[in-house]
């Protein structure tokens, strides 16, 4: 319900915030056109009217008239001879009563529209639109006096029915209003087939991400779109499938680290209980033996998820001071030949004599830490090949230090994603999955590079670069 209602608000936002504007122009832009229309029609009414009341003033002002009755015969004569039959013509004393008409309006009517006074008052041509006094009809009037010797005698007033032109305005609004409409409606349609082909793939956008969030990693959407909404499912369906995969290496993570915890638990336990009831020198020392290899194990996997914790909520931090690189490498190197040397491996210093005593940047414990594990890497997984080689050379402006085992190496398939947190692979052997992760932050964070691949024989290679500052002088 919650979904449709959001949907249908986003319909209800498109049509006030885009279509609003456009039909609100529209309906102002209808208005302003009846306005031009009316404007028009009234215009040219009353021009043709001023024509005709210009005309005739200046006829009955070009001729001397010497009396009234003169003028009275002249006005008969004029208004006979006006031909129109949607125009009336009327001869007004100054007292505003018609003296003559030629649509047979009785003498002495007084027609009582206010353009009669002013013209009387102004002795200009005046026009009245409106509503007729005394008819109550619609009517358009044009008045303009008659002179003699400079002094208004009479009025002409040519009047009009505005039924025909209100007719005419009234039809062509309607016109317009229809285009308008039709235009509108275009407009609606097209608008709404538009929204619902934005608003349909959101509602499964929507609904998938909720099933998702539902917890159905995974789930795949059919993406038949090549824009900006296909680029939006292509990114859904690639965050399900990464939030899937994150899911089952947490879990298998979970239950391997569960496992790795308790195999050296059990151990422990196992041989502190065989050892209470037992005063065997030789069972006591291989059981202190196991108890002590078990524990450092347990130490580091617990060390390797604090470490990841702290990548997590950002708290790994670096302590940085000058580090003499080799000598950091040879004391690992030299802790870790006896202690392989008891499971049968051989650990080699590929010393090229060259004494490097240019130090660089850096935390000593995290180096000594990543130094450390990829030695132990390389015990645990390529162990079997019972041969290890680590060398120390200078570069260019990088200290490389690579580390190769001669065991199976890694499946090529496995190299890609050997360094992500979690990530085991097919290795049998055991461990947490995060230690690669944790080794490869703390090399970018001293600016290096941190690069696991299969060496040229068979076995895997570590290599480490660490770039050496510039104001450092090679001695």
């Amino acid at each position: 319900m919650k979904e449709r209602l959001r949907i249908q608000g986003l319909r209800k936002r498109w049509i006030l915030n885009s279509v609003g504007p456009v039909i609100l122009i529209l309906v102002l832009a209808a208005i302003l056109a009846s306005a031009t229309v009316a404007n028009n029609y009234y215009g040219s009414a009353r021009s043709t009217l001023e024509a005709k009341a210009k005309a005739g003033a200046d006829y009955f002002n070009s001729y001397s008239m010497s009396s009234y009755s003169e003028y009275y015969r002249n006005a008969s004569l004029y208004a006979a001879s006006f031909d129109s039959t949607r125009i009336e013509l009327q001869f007004l004393n100054l007292y505003g009563r018609v003296d003559n008409s030629t649509q047979g309006v009785a003498a002495g009517t007084a027609p009582q529209t206010p353009e009669i006074a002013r013209a009387l008052e102004s002795g200009s041509i005046e026009v009245f639109s409106g509503k007729d006094p005394v008819t109550g009809e619609s009517v358009m009037a044009v008045t303009t006096p008659l002179k003699f010797n400079g002094s208004t005698v009479a009025l002409m007033r040519y009047v009009t029915a505005t039924r025909q032109i209100d007719h005419q305005i009234l039809l062509t609004i309607l016109i317009i209003s229809a285009i308008i409409a039709g235009v509108i409606c275009l407009v609606l349609i097209s608008s709404l087939l538009f929204i619902n082909s934005v608003v349909a793939p959101v509602a499964e956008v929507t609904d998938a991400a909720k099933r998702i969030s539902g917890g159905s990693y995974g789930i795949q959407l059919p993406n038949p779109y090549t824009d900006e909404m296909g680029e939006l499912v292509d990114n859904i369906n690639d965050m399900s499938l990464k939030i899937s995969q994150s899911e089952k290496i947490q879990t298998e993570f979970i239950s391997s680290v569960s496992h790795e915890l308790r195999t050296p638990l059990t151990a422990i336990n196992g041989w502190s209980e065989t050892l209470l009831e037992d005063d065997d020198p030789a069972q006591l020392r291989r059981g202190l033996h196991i108890i002590l290899k078990e524990s450092r194990r347990l130490t580091n996997m617990v060390e390797e998820l604090l470490e990841f914790s702290k990548m997590q909520d950002g708290r790994f931090t670096l302590r940085i001071e000058d580090v003499d690189l080799q000598t950091e490498f040879e004391d690992a190197v030299y802790t870790y030949q006896e202690l392989f040397r008891q499971d049968g491996i051989r650990l080699e210093y590929d010393d090229d004599g060259e004494l490097y005593t240019d130090p660089i940047p850096g935390d000593p414990e995290r180096l000594k830490q990543v130094l450390c594990n990829v030695l132990d890497n390389a015990a645990k997984h390529g162990g079997s090949g019972k041969r290890i080689i680590a060398s120390l050379r200078r570069e260019a402006d990088n200290y490389v230090i690579r580390i190769r085992d001669f065991g199976p190496g890694i499946p090529p398939a496995e190299l890609p994603y050997v360094k992500q947190k979690f990530y085991k692979g097919s290795s049998k052997a055991r461990g947490s999955g995060i230690g690669l992760a944790v080794c490869d932050e703390i090399i970018t964070r001293h600016g290096g590079t941190f690069e696991i691949g299969n060496a040229d024989g068979g076995g895997a290679l570590v290599t480490i670069t660490l770039p050496i500052p510039p104001h450092t002088e090679h001695r």
